[in-house]
């Protein structure tokens, strides 16, 4: 069986209708694996629902240790991706046994137009197939978690050194 930790972020939210804000409520992780049509075993597990931009060190601690104590060697964490590369970095010295892929999305499951399946679906495939280790899997691309940054002005994922 494979994991499904979901912390929040783009991929999660939702419009709402009575202030034009985008918030957390739930999770639409199962909808989109229905969608999908994904026949993967999968176990989730919501250990928060936050934009990413709010993650404090205590929560990437939380997300490090439900990694360290789920007895599953694969692992996917759905997370903004705002700060998806500092959890990377947290969790990329510590955990050497499993494999473990962050993934997002740039645009909300519940937009028109998402990234959402495209991006959790590539991270399921990949954490597949990637030897142990912390990834992060966006737009067709993984990046190893000690050589990622978000380019903020083009809203993609680069490597910081060839």
């Amino acid at each position: 069986m494979l994991k499904i930790f979901i912390t929040g972020g783009t991929l999660d939210k939702e419009y709402r209708q009575t202030d034009g804000e985008l918030i957390l409520s739930k999770t639409h992780v199962n909808e989109i694996l229905g969608q999908g049509n994904c026949t993967l075993e999968t176990g989730l597990e919501i250990i928060m629902l936050k934009d990413s931009l709010f993650m404090e060190e205590q929560d990437r601690k939380i997300i490090l240790e439900k990694c360290l104590g789920c007895p599953e060697k694969q692992i996917v964490i759905t997370h903004g991706t705002d700060t998806m590369a500092e959890t990377a970095r947290v969790l990329g010295p510590v955990i050497k046994d499993k494999t473990v892929v962050l993934v997002g999305a740039m645009i909300p499951f519940t937009f028109r137009d998402s990234d959402a399946v495209f991006n959790l679906g590539f991270a399921l495939a990949a954490v597949q197939i990637l030897k142990p280790g912390i990834y992060i899997a966006m737009n067709a691309r993984i990046f190893a978690w000690d050589n990622v940054r978000k380019n903020k002005e083009s809203g993609e994922f680069e490597k910081i050194r060839s």
